[in-house]
């Protein structure tokens, strides 16, 4: 849809990879893009092709400081919040500093966008959300304990995003993602995501190793879904969509083995010594919730959502932007 105004966007976590990903297409829709970030997750490469665009401006700032969330947000039409700490072990490794940012920097956030009058504010919210619930599909309302620290800052956003909505009117809307994966996900460091790990990890001819038996399953979601959910949920005029929340991710779930069979015959197809690397099984991973979900019908019914993505045409897709990038 032709942006006909030049509505801004604050992109918060910009840098990293979902947000370098909205950066991208929503410039490419015409809108004004404002880019905030610390680099302490995001690269200033997933940048470098905007910086000469004169609809894109970058500050270099934190969350967790109030005064630079209110200069990013200034002139905001609205809020698309990306900016978090991820990451289950990393939670478990240091609380303190997970919250501070998922926390306190998300009402720093709320904060500065009621302020700045912004029209709306979209935030990531996650699927750790659901914690010891047993049930699939995941369903928004019926919920369990968190099993991580992460997984409660998460539920904490929601909670704050309700009161910010009932209390003070600010729009908002979470997203609930489900283990999203594509172009310019960082496959490097100890808490990398595990699709592009283990392409890099095939890539080299390196056993990438299976927490469990393999048999835990996803939810796995393509940026590209994740981008159209971003975009109904900032743009829907129905006003049933605000001050909720809603799955995001594909509908379907695939087992750890399963997704080692579609990367190692996809990659294969680049260099067919990729198909004799062998996987290793290790522990459970602590925090870890056995098998994934999402119902994705509230967000069919309220928002018009459709994905167009499987695992194996994300799959297929995020491969090939691996190979020529990680080289």
């Amino acid at each position: 849809m032709e942006n006909k105004t030049k509505d801004t966007i604050l992109i918060t976590g910009g840098a990293g990879f979902i947000g370098s990903n909205l950066t991208e297409y929503f410039l490419g829709l015409d809108y004004k893009v404002v880019c905030l970030d610390n680099f302490s997750t995001g690269h200033r490469h997933n940048l470098k092709n905007f910086l000469s665009n004169p609809d894109f401006k970058l500050i270099e700032g934190d969350i967790r400081n109030l005064a630079d969330c209110n200069l990013a947000v200034e002139g905001a039409d609205y809020v698309l919040h990306q900016a978090a700490l991820g990451s289950v072990p990393r939670s478990i490794k240091d609380p303190i500093t997970t919250n501070e940012v998922n926390v306190s920097g998300f009402l720093n956030m709320l904060t500065a966008a009621l302020d700045a009058k912004v029209k709306r504010f979209v935030y990531a919210a996650s699927s750790s959300t659901y914690g010891d619930s047993q049930g699939l599909p995941k369903v928004e309302d019926v919920i369990g304990k968190p099993l991580s620290p992460y997984a409660i800052t998460k539920y904490v956003n929601e909670l704050y995003a309700e009161i910010f909505s009932k209390t003070y009117g600010l729009e908002t809307i979470g997203l609930r993602y489900f283990n999203v994966f594509g172009r310019k996900q960082d496959p490097n460091g100890a808490y990398a995501a595990v699709i592009p790990k283990f392409v890099k990890q095939f890539m080299n001819h390196e056993s990438p190793v299976i927490n469990g038996d393999g048999n835990y399953s996803r939810d796995f979601t393509y940026i590209d879904n994740v981008i159209q959910m971003n975009e109904l949920a900032m743009t829907s005029q129905n006003p049933e969509a605000i001050n909720s929340v809603y799955n995001t991710a594909f509908g379907n779930r695939n087992t750890l083995n399963d997704l080692v069979k579609y990367l190692k015959e996809y990659l294969s197809e680049f260099d067919p010594k990729i198909k004799d690397v062998q996987v290793i099984y290790g522990e459970n991973r602590a925090g870890d919730i056995p098998h994934s979900l999402a119902s994705i019908e509230k967000a069919k019914k309220i928002l018009g959502y459709n994905p167009k993505y499987s695992l194996q045409d994300g799959l297929k897709e995020a491969v090939g932007w691996y190979w020529n990038n990680l080289k």
